[in-house]
């Protein structure tokens, strides 16, 4: 019986980015820093002026153009405001590429991302967000997040909604979900889902790092 052949570093992805220590530090790095370039560059590709993309979201120009620069981090609900304003996946604001053919890694037909090759984006109140899908993926976002103790993903006691429906586990801490009618307090291992219609707040009130698997899926 023939073995199958190992899968590698070299052989998988030849221009990988570096995955040691230094190298994962440079690639969160530089997520952090980019966002609001991303968030330009999508908004330019689809011809939409800074000042059109500020009246659907409810702001002004100016703030646009300090999310762009990277001078202000938007909210978790601010981002997907903006993906959802300029008619694209959550995932498009992490990486730019996420939305193009990725050519398979192997003869399997398979596409693999390593540790370290996906850098983290830092937003509002440090809520961190990793795209956790290896190439594209159609109409699904799957990504993690990281909730700080005492952040949210709405800067105030606001709820807000947004398109897709949202599937989530949480894999360490305690995250919080706050619904019109009550709340729900998720532990590790606890599973929720729910229409992204329906408005929701998400917070970390406990004194951990809360970490959360998100999938959304889109009509």
């Amino acid at each position: 019986m023939t073995q199958p052949a190992a899968v590698d570093d070299a052989r998988v992805t030849p221009d990988a980015p570096r995955t040691d220590a230094a190298g994962a530090a440079d690639a969160v790095g530089a997520g952090e820093a980019s966002v609001g370039a991303r968030i330009r560059d999508l908004r330019q590709s689809r011809g939409i002026s800074a000042r059109a993309l500020a009246a659907t979201l409810g702001i002004s120009p100016s703030a646009v153009s300090q999310i762009e620069r990277g001078v202000m981090q938007p909210s978790v609900s601010r981002l997907i405001a903006i993906t959802d304003a300029l008619g694209v996946p959550l995932v498009a604001a992490f990486d730019p590429a996420s939305d193009r053919p990725v050519e398979p890694a192997g003869p399997s037909g398979f596409t693999l991302q390593r540790a370290g090759q996906t850098p983290d984006i830092v937003l509002d109140s440090g809520v961190s967000f990793r795209r956790l899908t290896p190439g594209t993926s159609p109409g699904i976002d799957y990504f993690e997040s990281i909730y700080p103790p005492g952040a949210a993903a709405h800067g105030a006691d606001d709820l807000f909604h947004h398109e897709g429906y949202e599937v989530g586990t949480v894999v360490a801490g305690e995250l919080t979900i706050d619904f019109e009618a009550e709340r729900v307090v998720l532990r590790a291992g606890d599973a929720i889902s729910y229409p992204c219609s329906v408005p929701h707040r998400l917070h970390n009130t406990g004194d951990t790092d809360a970490v959360a698997h998100w999938l959304i899926v889109h009509a």
